[in-house]
Order: structure tokens, then sequence, then C-alpha cells
């Protein structure tokens, strides 16, 4: 039997930018995906600290070393500049499997670098 658990997160990053014109996505610096172990076009929930809203959507990579986190497209109607985000990404497993894995958790500064 397979599982849905979280296979990683990055807590506590801020919005850098919003835009509403791009289709649509998140973009993350790619320094944070690689320490999230989170591929381009990968699908993640994400969190707002600051609203309690939760969005689902599919990650873009951003500039490495950037700080960069852009909700793109409808989703930036639902973040501020400044806001408070857990980016969360899942995968499933066997579930015996399940019982021994440990997710990454990623704790970037206030400038969202690690």
């Amino acid at each position: 039997m397979f599982i849905e658990i979280l296979k990683s997160k990055i807590h506590r990053v801020k919005v850098t930018q919003a835009d509403l014109n791009y289709i649509g996505s998140i973009t993350v610096d790619e320094d944070l995906m690689d320490a999230a172990n989170i591929i381009e076009g990968e699908k993640v929930q994400i969190v707002n600290n600051n609203n309690g809203e939760r969005i689902e959507t599919y990650v873009i990579k951003g500039e490495r070393g950037s700080g960069v986190i852009c909700l793109n497209g409808a989703a930036a109607r639902r973040v501020q500049v400044g806001d408070v985000l857990i980016i969360i990404s899942y995968c499933s497993m066997e579930f015996e499997e399940a019982k021994s894995y440990k997710p990454l958790l990623v704790f970037p500064d206030e400038n969202n670098r690690i």
C-alpha cells in the first residue's frame, strides 16, 4: 500500500514578489530548491502564515542565491510581499518504507538564504 507523506518543506520564507500577470506557479531560489530536494515543475503546497491560505501550485526555478520567492498568476492575489510562507512537498511511498523516512526540513534566514 502506498501513502502520501511529507517529503520536504521550506519553513518560513518571505514573499519577495507577487506577479499577477505571469502564467502561474511559484518561483523559488534554486539554492532553496536544492536544499529541499524540490525540482522544477514539482507540485507543492504553499501555506501562508499571515492569512491561513493554502495554495497548490508548481515550482519554477529562480535565480540561485537571490532569495526570490514569487507567487505568480492567480496565486499572487493570495499573498502580500513580506508574507511568511511554508513550502511543502509530498511523495508517495510504500507504507513500511514511509515509517522510517525522514523528511528534509529547510530553515532559511530572514533573507531566504540557507
